[in-house]
């Protein structure tokens, strides 16, 4: 055989015809793609996840003024008190879209918040700002139709507090953390105003500086993790101190055990027939709730509160016993 003459298993392919292996690659069917997931599902997704629904257990405080005046489990009560939770719901909502989508740039440089659907490009800015401000236009147009004055004017003031507090007044020192605490107490407030129950000096003392304890020290878990990064978006933390922030966690949470305390002695003060004074042994379980969260917020992991009551299991175990002391003592048993 010449140096010329190529033999049969290694002849060349004809000009022009494809290779053996691209052939097959062109035989070959295409993989099928994964199904995309419908857009639809996943702004819908990212709206739900903006409006934080673990934040909805705070509005649970509207039932705190029924529950202690032991008027709770009637159903014309619980259906108002749901009434004004959904209503406290929706407003909240609105205000986390509003803010989300205002902050979605200072989001997008912080370490967990750039994860936001809003911050991550899930949920566009403009369709967060028109949920957001269609929220806020129905729910206090509907608490106007479905509550009472009292109740409507509150849910409105609270609203318009939280849209100034998103704009400007998480700006200023002092008044971020009294606007913050304001809406807690305006909850615990919403509830009695729904069913016409006076409410005590010591409820209000006891729930607000008892919401300043929690907001404080979740500032205070906030400027301890930040200390020394970049990326904080919320600039009142650079101007904070952290001894300054730790002082008021300890004071507001020294007031609220002494409020509730005066609150428990007072109320509990006349002859009860129950088998033991359930009202004033409950002062026990609170001190030890606050206690066992204040070793949260010195740590400088209170930055989530509804994680560290839903997850700490001693916080859960103290706050049933406390459940279940201030429900005899408001049974009378």
């Amino acid at each position: 055989m010449t140096n010329g003459t190529r033999s049969a298993g290694t002849a060349a392919p004809a000009q022009g015809a494809p290779a053996p292996d691209t052939a097959l690659r062109e035989r070959r069917p295409p993989r099928p793609r994964p199904p995309e997931q419908p857009r639809r599902r996943s702004l819908l997704g990212g709206l739900v996840r903006t409006a934080r629904p673990k934040q909805w257990i705070k509005n649970i405080l509207v039932v705190a003024a029924p529950a202690a005046a032991g008027r709770l489990f009637s159903p014309p009560a619980l259906a108002e008190l749901a009434v004004v939770f959904a209503l406290f719901t929706a407003c909240a909502a609105a205000v986390y879209l509003i803010n989300d989508a205002r902050d979605a740039d200072a989001d997008r440089a912080h370490p967990a918040k750039r994860h936001r659907p809003v911050a991550a490009g899930q949920v566009p800015v403009p369709a967060a700002y028109a949920v957001g401000g269609t929220l806020a236009v129905l729910a206090p147009a509907a608490a106007a139709w479905l509550t009472s004055p009292s109740v409507a004017a509150l849910l409105t003031a609270y609203l318009g507090m939280q849209l100034a507090y998103c704009v400007s007044l998480k700006h200023v020192l002092v008044v971020d953390l009294a606007v913050v605490t304001t809406g807690f107490l305006m909850r615990a407030m919403a509830g009695g105003l729904a069913l016409g129950i006076p409410l005590s000096r010591w409820f209000l003392i006891t729930t607000g500086f008892g919401a300043l304890f929690m907001v404080s020290a979740k500032r205070y878990s906030e400027a301890v993790q930040m200390a020394g990064k970049g990326g904080a978006t919320r600039a009142l933390l650079t101007e904070y101190t952290t001894g300054y922030l730790r002082f008021v966690w300890q004071l507001a949470a020294g007031v609220a055990v002494l409020a509730y305390c005066l609150w428990a002695l007072e109320e509990g003060g006349d002859p009860h027939t129950g088998l033991l004074p359930w009202r004033q042994l409950s002062m026990v379980a609170f001190i030890l709730a606050v206690l066992r969260y204040a070793v949260f917020a010195d740590r400088g992991t209170a930055g989530e509160p509804e994680e560290v009551v839903l997850r700490d299991r001693a916080l859960a175990v103290i706050g049933l016993v406390w459940l279940a002391m201030y429900g005899l003592a408001v049974a009378d048993w």
